[in-house]
């Protein structure tokens, strides 16, 4: 699919997809980790967005996909802002913020630094804190050490090949955790959760729903879903829940 490139002010050459809006409402799709806009839930919500004359914005986090940059120089400091520079460039409005996995953490983050613009969220199994709470106590003791001692460890992966984990990214990740306070978020937010999850165990996305000061939030727990949830019936709940929230925020 085509793309077009925006410089961060940071220097990060971000790609990215971006039809404005007709209603007045954009959703901003923000991918997982070691993920990019080519996927499958995110196509399909860009062509129902523009169907449906909303605004839509996809794009790669730099060192992923068709943006610039090493995915090993990342952090969740760097993926933050990449998404406000994205989202500051090229949109004007009220915001929708759909988050996939990493892009939970990332909408919750945009979110805060944006109250006034979003409208709504809606987060795809969500992965607040997850370098410290999900991915570091997964790793063996020779891990840790390897990524506190060298600076880096491989990690496999279930979708393709070892990856690297920095301790630049562990650590900075410690700087923007959420799930040990009340998130002061009051806007309606819907989360879609897999129960067979085997990435964000379901119970890790309930702790957010507690942390969370909304009270228009649903949590819905699909007993047969996966972390991915790309079914066909997967996809069709999340169109179906943002066509209710554009509904309701619109």
């Amino acid at each position: 699919m085509d793309h077009q490139d925006l410089m961060s002010p940071q220097g990060r050459r971000l790609a990215y997809r971006h039809t404005a809006p007709k209603t007045g409402l954009t959703f901003v799709w923000l991918s997982g980790f070691k993920s990019d806009m080519s996927g499958s839930k995110v196509t399909v919500l860009e062509a129902w967005a523009k169907e449906n004359g909303h605004g839509f914005l996809a794009f790669d986090y730099s060192g992923h996909g068709l943006s610039g940059g090493a995915f090993e120089d990342g952090t969740i400091s760097a993926w933050r802002e990449d998404v406000l520079a994205a989202i500051g460039a090229l949109t004007d409005g009220p915001l929708v913020l759909v988050g996939s996995s990493m892009g939970g953490w990332m909408a919750l983050l945009s979110a805060l630094a944006l109250k006034e613009r979003v409208a709504g969220m809606v987060l795809i199994a969500p992965a607040p804190d997850f370098t410290q709470k999900l991915m570091w106590p997964e790793f063996s003791a020779e891990q840790q050490a390897e990524i506190m001692e060298q600076g880096m460890t491989l990690r496999p992966s279930d979708y393709g090949d070892p990856y690297p984990i920095t301790r630049d990214l562990i650590e900075d990740g410690k700087t923007w955790t959420l799930l040990d306070d009340p998130i002061a978020l009051t806007m309606p937010i819907r989360i879609l959760q897999g129960r067979q999850d085997p990435d964000v165990p379901w119970q890790h996305a309930f702790k957010l729903v507690e942390a969370l000061q909304s009270d228009d939030l649903v949590f819905s727990l699909i007993k047969d879903g996966d972390h991915r949830l790309s079914r066909d019936q997967d996809i069709e709940r999340l169109v179906q829940t943002c066509t209710d929230l554009a509904n309701q925020v619109g």
